[in-house]
């Protein structure tokens, strides 16, 4: 048994300065009152958090998904992002070729499997999307989907937990009831949908939005578009890039005053030199660039963030003014909701002992997976 003492404790109910959090094996079995004198003192100031989740994450430690799209390859890149707090990710294949996207479905079935390992299911990023709105996505391999992509994705849903992005203006009703029923989460990204569109797609099993305001129209007086049904709608979840690059900090701060405060989720959308001093790297045998904060096609076409997720939350809250408590919810309890990851993502009786330890000013100073 271990218990950890001394620190802000964030929980269901705030931060509470006057708790202990009692770890058995890899599970929180209690919180209670007071310092314990068999406790582990931690830092004074220090802030207990739940273990962030990250559901979009291209790479990590130099290693690309879509590039090493293998069990070792998925464990590679959740260990570079434990280091910033992060003890749960879903690693993300963009739009490739379908043996490539199968075999990283597999291998992230594979890497849940192993005790700690920190994959909590995958993210399919394309190839179902709009080919007006590729961003770096290669507009050769986006294509429409058909039965089989439908029925597989439907099975891969019912087994493990998959974040799955499309356009929604090019996928079929039937399709998308189907995958949805399956336990598919379904986001809208890299689309030119209207709103209308999107309305219909939310009423069929849309989840959420992929990277808010990044591969969509803007939102306009006529043509509100995706944005403009993300801002106005209540139920799904909206992926939010907070690195000041990808979107600008005036965007941002609407999008959370408009939407519900548990539907917004922090994402980095990282790529393989995350954790590393390269200054490019490799997608589509395509050099990519690291340069002037920004991860860039030599065209200057953003390829992915470099961003970790504490860092994430804390230009929410240097950047856009949000309070530490919601920056760190964002981080770990909404995304959990939003892949329904009941096991985590809150400090509380029962629930894994995923954990990050943060200074006052939000750096990481330890990390917990499965206690």
């Amino acid at each position: 048994m271990t218990i950890l003492s001394g620190a802000r404790v964030l929980t269901d109910d705030g931060f509470r300065d006057d708790l202990s959090v009692v770890i058995a094996d890899s599970t929180i079995v209690d919180l209670v009152d007071g310092a314990r004198p068999d406790a582990i003192r931690l830092p004074e100031g220090s802030i207990l958090a739940p273990g962030f989740i990250d559901v979009q994450v291209n790479g990590g430690g130099g290693v690309m998904f879509n590039e090493t799209p293998t069990m070792e390859g998925a464990l590679a890149i959740a260990r570079a992002h434990r280091a910033f707090g992060t003890t749960s990710l879903l690693p993300t294949v963009i739009t490739d070729r379908p043996e490539v996207m199968r075999r990283a479905a597999e291998a992230a079935h594979l890497a849940m499997a192993v005790p700690n390992g920190g994959v909590a299911g995958v993210h399919i990023e394309g190839p179902f999307i709009s080919p007006h709105r590729p961003g770096v996505h290669n507009p050769a391999l986006i294509r429409r989907m058909d039965a089989d992509d439908a029925a597989w994705l439907a099975a891969l849903g019912a087994m493990m937990p998959v974040l799955l992005t499309v356009a929604p203006e090019e996928v079929e009703d039937a399709f998308l009831v189907a995958m949805a029923t399956a336990g598919v989460v379904l986001s809208a990204g890299h689309t030119a949908a209207s709103a209308e569109r999107i309305a219909e797609a939310l009423g069929l099993g849309l989840r959420g939005f992929t990277h808010l305001y990044n591969a969509m129209p803007p939102l306009a007086g006529r043509e509100p578009g995706p944005v403009g049904a993300a801002l106005l709608d209540r139920t799904a979840w909206c992926g939010l890039i907070a690195d000041g690059v990808h979107v600008h900090a005036a965007s941002l701060r609407i999008a959370l005053a408009a939407r519900p405060e548990a539907k917004m989720v922090l994402i980095t959308d990282a790529m393989s030199v995350l954790g590393t001093d390269a200054d490019s790297f490799e997608l589509y045998g395509e050099t990519m660039l690291r340069r002037h904060g920004r991860l860039e096609r030599a065209d200057g076409t953003l390829a992915g963030a470099d961003l970790d997720m504490a860092a994430a939350v804390r230009n929410s809250v240097t950047m856009l003014g949000v309070s530490p408590e919601r920056a760190l919810r964002m981080a770990a309890t909404y995304p959990a909701e939003y892949m329904r990851l009941d096991d985590r993502g809150r400090i509380a009786p029962g629930l894994r002992a995923d954990l990050v330890l943060l200074s006052a000013e939000l750096e990481v100073l330890e990390t917990w997976v499965g206690g």
